[in-house]
């Protein structure tokens, strides 16, 4: 098996962005594990009562030194804006204007009581994805950053169908078929898969 392949929702990488791996991987798996355990470490740190209260996630700043964390033991390029067209995403010139705008857009939400805390942080996922700031972890990292907000609203984080999405199969599918049917302005079933 190859190390970079993609699939339904997967966002490749060109060769210049594979070129900036840190570790020496040979297998998809082995850079899932890696950059799971690597995601771990940045959990820990988002969810550390220090750091949860403390830090502010409508920001630039987070959004960048929370992927950074995700990342940064296995890409060069961990919490920096990528600078490549992808399959899914905004273009990447209107990525530094777009991004400022949703995190406008999110703190208004939070301030006026918009929408409930549930459908507000998924809201805010779905946007993020939407843009897709980043190389690669788009999803994961949306994900994470939804569960920091609802959580700094109040509710638990998210369980997100309770199955590991990164792994193509029935629950990747599902979250997938969810993000479409927010592309439709049905976010009722993307708030729904998060919480299953």
């Amino acid at each position: 098996m190859t190390l970079f392949t993609t699939g339904d929702g997967n966002t490749p990488l060109s060769p210049d962005e594979q070129a900036d791996l840190i570790p020496d991987l040979t297998t998809k798996e082995e850079l899932n594990e890696w950059e799971r355990q690597n995601i771990l470490e940045a959990a820990a740190w988002a969810f550390d009562p220090r750091n949860l209260n403390r830090q502010d996630p409508f920001s630039e700043t987070y959004v960048r030194e929370l992927h950074l964390r995700m990342f940064d033991q296995t890409w060069k390029w961990a919490g920096v804006y990528r600078t490549t067209e992808k399959n899914i995403g905004i273009p990447h010139y209107q990525i530094r204007d777009a991004l400022p705008a949703l995190l406008g857009d999110v703190r208004y939400w939070v301030e006026h009581q918009i929408f409930e805390p549930d459908e507000l942080a998924i809201r805010f996922h779905h946007r993020l994805v939407w843009i897709h700031p980043f190389a690669n972890g788009n999803g994961r990292h949306a994900r994470l950053m939804a569960d920091v907000v609802v959580q700094r609203l109040g509710r638990p984080a998210f369980t997100w169908g309770s199955a590991d999405i990164v792994k193509a199969g029935d629950f990747r599918r599902s979250y997938i078929d969810a993000l479409r049917d927010a592309d439709k302005n049905n976010i009722q079933s993307l708030v729904a898969f998060a919480r299953s």
